[in-house]
């Protein structure tokens, strides 16, 4: 029998404050220097109080809102007593039995069309801790406290994922809603969004087994990569007759495996009280609906949109959880609202194909970038009235990008489509007398030997013939 396995993530999110949760030091420090961004309480200076991070709280309410979870009533800050290098004060300040959010929910397609609920436990605000630094075969680590005391938000799932590829798509999602809220920047690379895993297995029938915490993941592919690696490391054991013991790991990058960091704490180790610096809050109704007019339209309810405007499901799903994406293309889609609708599905061909690739190819961002949503919905709009064909619109792009109107271009250019069959007869007539073989082998039967004179007669008349008409006046001169 084969091993069934049960995940749970735990994943911090560094939410998008000026300043950190518990005192008026700037968060951001990217660029500056080591121990810059530090303060008395950030420090763990005798004396020094906290002061709660408002805007903190209300970016935890809108995230806790969007997973559908109960925000409502008393929160309340704990003392989690630990000793860490990089945590001055020697306990963080957290959230135990009073989390801000609680109960929610996330449900999670994946691209084979299955997927399934996956219950939030619960999502609590805490403060960062600092970054150590290891140089290479140094008998030292080095201590920058920037980060220290930044406003995190912890999220917790319950134990029902079963998959490496469906907890990367829980992340994507979860990723999805932190960047359209503007909750967190979410960035794994710069740390914004860092993951720990709960797995164990078992066969079916019996009980879970024993459970490890794979610890600090930053990016959705170590995570996929530590799930399978832990799963068939825990079988191995247990195939042997060996034991799982509760141990906390860290995930080797180079190595593609985990290895023993330390043996896992317990919920008393922890020491948990009050903390008696900060009152408990109460999340009033009134707060709660002031947050929610405030949050902007979710991920889910985006994708639901563009399926409902013909948009293939696997480009909505694109669209919606890029929030560049997204706001790129609702502009070009405003755009036809008052005159020639553009149709969705080509716009979204050319936005996720076409110009995706251009800005890949300079290395630039899509909201770095000149195009405009007007001339992409315009550009598209030429294609279907049939004003230019798609080779000409491909060939007008790199102009387009550089924030050029694709109908001045072509005006300018006399680049619309010939429509004229007594110059596409002349094209064509030249075609068949240069290549009289292949004309043969159509009168033969070979219908497909007339691709071979296609290419020449749109070559001829410089790529601006209608293709339907071309064909039609083809199969005409040659009798079929």
């Amino acid at each position: 029998m084969s091993y069934r396995a049960v995940i749970g993530l735990e994943v911090h999110l560094q939410l998008k404050t000026r300043s950190k949760i518990f005192s008026p030091c700037p968060q951001e420090y990217h660029g500056e220097g080591p121990n810059t961004f530090t303060d008395p309480f950030t420090l763990g200076l005798p004396g020094a109080l906290p002061t709660l991070n408002r805007a903190a709280v209300e970016l935890a309410m809108m995230f806790g809102l969007a997973l559908h979870c109960d925000v409502s009533g008393f929160t309340q800050f704990h003392r989690k007593n630990y000793f860490y290098p990089d945590a001055p004060k020697n306990f963080q300040l957290s959230q135990y039995d009073r989390p801000i959010a609680r109960d929610g929910h996330l449900d999670v397609p994946l691209p084979d069309g299955t997927g399934g609920r996956i219950r939030i436990k619960r999502a609590h605000l805490e403060d960062d801790a600092g970054k150590l630094t290891h140089p290479t075969y140094a008998p030292y680590s080095l201590l920058d406290l920037n980060r220290a005391g930044s406003s995190l938000l912890e999220m917790v799932t319950e134990a029902d994922i079963q998959s490496p590829e469906q907890a990367r798509a829980f992340l994507e999602s979860v990723q999805a809603i932190a960047q359209a809220l503007g909750v967190s920047d979410a960035a794994p690379e710069e740390g914004k969004m860092r993951c720990d895993v709960n797995i164990s297995i078992h066969k079916d029938g019996q009980p879970w087994g024993t459970k490890v915490e794979v610890k600090n993941l930053n990016s959705f592919r170590s995570v996929e990569r530590a799930i399978g690696f832990e799963t068939a490391r825990q079988a191995k054991v247990l195939d042997a007759g060996g034991r799982i013991t509760q141990d906390t790991l860290g995930w080797d990058e180079g190595g593609q495996r985990t290895f023993l960091m330390r043996t896992k704490e317990g919920e008393a180790d922890y020491r948990y009280f009050p903390e008696p610096d900060l009152p408990p809050l109460d999340i009033t109704p009134e707060w709660i609906a002031a947050v929610r007019a405030r949050m902007p339209e979710l991920p889910e309810h985006k994708r639901e949109r563009y399926l409902a405007a013909g948009v293939r499901a696997a480009d909505a799903q694109t669209l919606s959880h890029s929030v560049p994406l997204s706001h790129f293309y609702d502009a070009a889609l405003r755009e036809g609202a008052d005159a020639q609708p553009v149709d969705a599905q080509k716009l979204a061909n050319w936005l996720l194909t076409d110009v995706s690739g251009h800005l890949a190819a300079q290395g630039t961002a899509l909201d770095a970038s000149p195009l405009r949503p007007a001339h992409l919905a315009a550009l598209v709009r030429l294609i279907d009235a049939g004003t230019i064909s798609g080779k000409i619109a491909k060939d007008l792009l790199p102009d387009v990008m550089q924030g050029h109107d694709p109908a001045q271009l072509v005006q300018d250019r006399g680049l619309s489509v010939v429509t004229d069959t007594a110059a596409i007869d002349a094209a064509i007539d030249a075609a068949m007398q240069a290549d009289p073989a292949t004309v043969e082998k159509v009168r033969a039967g070979n219908t497909k030997a007339m691709n071979a004179l296609f290419g020449p007669v749109m070559k001829a008349m410089g790529g601006q013939a209608k293709p339907e008409v071309v064909r039609e006046r083809l199969q005409a001169k040659l009798g079929l």
